[in-house]
């Protein structure tokens, strides 16, 4: 069989214009990145703002496992196969960040025959996105210590900058550095640090930003740092948004590329979802739902990160509500979460999918009690069996969750077909939409975090350090205590700890420190012992990564 790179290659492309006048947009209407690549203007987007909605899935999954659950696979999967049965379908994914790429995931542009194209561009630089994101966070940074260093007018306390520094590369030596070392011309002297750009606070605002003009708002709240009176200082009192804003200039401009199967699809944005909300951007997600009959978009990692924060940040930003849910799941990872060894996983065992189930089953009660119908997308490897399918697809159902298995990394979007058919027996009902979030803004934040914590990831206890606790009070008397959560929490369990699997119950969910993204205007609830600037592993992918005297890229998948 081909590697996904072989793949790839092997794919015809269609300019990119063609794809684009599939939702309508004319070849005037784009600016181009080449023959495959393309921005849509903003002015474009507007204009269509008076056109109606299409229908909205959100597609999430299970706790990822070393398996592997295929959530972007499906996306595209199952956007191939609604076109092959002639709706009129769009995605709207988020960009990759090159930290994961060079680091332990490799290539995020699906997989097999549910691809998006040209992949190589799309996993390295694509359109200079997350380099305008990491250049504005950056000027922001050098603003705040130049600011300091030429007389300090707003009083900045230089040991109470709450601006970090930021990077798209796994580097875990820039977690906690000093700047300015040895004063003088170097600047003041300080500890500093840096997350990576996807967890950054500019990738999240343009993600959440509807406009440019809302775009220089929120950039105007951001909080920098605190004076030596105890006072909050803003980005708006450096007068950085401007510049910032510009920099930011053509990244807010969603990317359209295309499937294997040739389907439209927005590339826009990529904030982790287990550090910041995980979701593409805002602008992206009503421009498809604009341009399309329906429009598939993901978030990031598990149903408790990304999809509820879509749920209780994004769509409440943004006035949309999904129609309904994917849910993806594996035989395997169900095995997985019964603990069974990596190495046995293709070993046919029934019962450890039924041990292994309570994951998946606490991921559909959540997205259910949102008020939103689930379909459970078990893709399909070859060493599943149909006796394991069967026992998936029994205890999906007796949890009011419709099933269907998918085999569109192998088949493309004809693989998918009966996913889709499943999914538009729903969208045929034309279900009321109302949103029902996890708590009230008008709660206090420890309310919101016990509430995400009780009913989202099952926890029976909350534990607020008190570092934590002094910085929720500081942040409440400044004004912010209205603002949502975000909590930054490991992918790989429902509960702080990554070695605890399946469902855990009578677990205390642990509040180690909290971070205020007054710009993204949410607040960053840092729990167990998430890292906000991933390191390399013991052997990262870059080692794979290479390419020849003809530029072929090799390794990459």
């Amino acid at each position: 069989m081909l590697s996904d790179i072989e793949i790839a290659r092997s794919a015809q492309l269609d300019p990119i214009e063609d794809i684009a006048a599939k939702v309508g947009l004319k070849r005037e209407e784009l600016d181009f990145y080449g023959k495959y690549k393309a921005k849509v203007p903003l002015d474009v987007i507007s204009a269509r703002n008076g056109d109606p909605n299409g229908k909205l899935i959100l597609v999430t999954a299970i706790n990822p496992t070393p398996a592997g659950e295929g959530k972007t696979t499906i996306s595209i999967g199952l956007a191939q196969a609604l076109q092959q049965l002639g709706k009129k379908t769009m995605l709207a994914l988020r960009e990759p960040s090159l930290g994961p790429v060079f680091g332990i995931k490799g290539g995020a542009a699906g997989g097999g025959y549910s691809q998006l194209i040209p992949m190589e561009d799309i996993n390295l630089h694509f359109t200079g996105d997350l380099h305008a994101i990491t250049a504005a966070n950056n000027l922001l940074a050098a603003m705040v210590d130049n600011h300091i260093y030429q007389g300090n007018s707003l009083g900045i306390d230089k040991d109470r900058v709450l601006w970090k520094r930021c990077i798209d590369m796994n580097d875990r030596a820039l977690r906690r550095i000093n700047i300015g070392v040895g004063g003088g011309t170097n600047g003041v002297e300080r500890e500093d640090s840096f997350t990576i750009t996807a967890a950054s606070e500019i990738m999240a605002i343009l993600c959440l930003a509807t406009d440019m003009e809302d775009l220089k708002r929120r950039i105007k709240k951001i909080a920098v740092a605190y004076n030596t009176d105890g006072q909050i200082v803003t980005a708006g009192d450096l007068n950085a948004q401007g510049a910032i804003a510009t920099l930011l200039k053509d990244a807010m401009c969603p990317n359209m590329v295309q499937s294997l199967e040739h389907v439209p699809a927005f590339v826009h944005g990529g904030p982790f979802a287990n550090i910041s909300h995980g979701c593409n951007s805002i602008i992206a997600t009503k421009a498809g739902l604009k341009l399309s009959d329906i429009l598939i978009t993901e978030a990031g990692f598990g149903a408790d990160l990304g999809a509820y924060k879509f749920l209780d940040i994004k769509c409440r930003k943004a006035g949309i509500w999904p129609d309904a849910c994917v849910i993806v799941s594996t035989v395997r990872a169900l095995k997985y979460n019964a603990g069974i060894p990596k190495e046995k996983l293709t070993i046919p065992n029934v019962e450890a999918v039924k041990a292994g189930f309570p994951n998946l089953a606490k991921h559909i009660e959540n997205m259910s009690r949102f008020g939103i119908p689930v379909v459970v997308a078990s893709n399909r490897f070859l060493t599943d069996t149909d006796e394991e399918i069967e026992a998936m697809k029994v205890l999906c159902e007796n949890h009011g969750a419709t099933y269907a298995p998918a085999e569109v990394f192998t088949r493309g979007g004809e693989g998918g077909i009966e996913l889709a058919q499943k999914v538009l027996d729903i969208l045929d009902q034309n279900l009321d939409k109302e949103p029902r979030y996890t708590y009230a803004l008008a709660d206090t934040i420890e309310e919101k975090i016990t509430s995400v914590a009780k009913k989202i990831y099952g926890a029976s206890n909350v534990d607020i350090l008190p570092e934590a606790r002094f910085k929720i009070e500081e942040f409440t008397r400044a004004g912010y205590g209205n603002l949502p959560i975000c909590v930054a929490k490991t992918q790989y369990s429902l509960s702080d700890d990554p070695n605890m699997l399946g469902r855990p119950e009578g677990f205390t969910l642990t509040v180690r420190d909290v971070r205020l993204s007054a710009g993204a205007e949410y607040m960053v609830i840092l729990t167990g012992k998430i890292l906000t600037m991933p390191g390399l592993p013991a052997r990262p992918a870059a080692l794979d990564i290479d390419i020849d005297s003809n530029g072929v890229i090799h390794g990459l998948f």
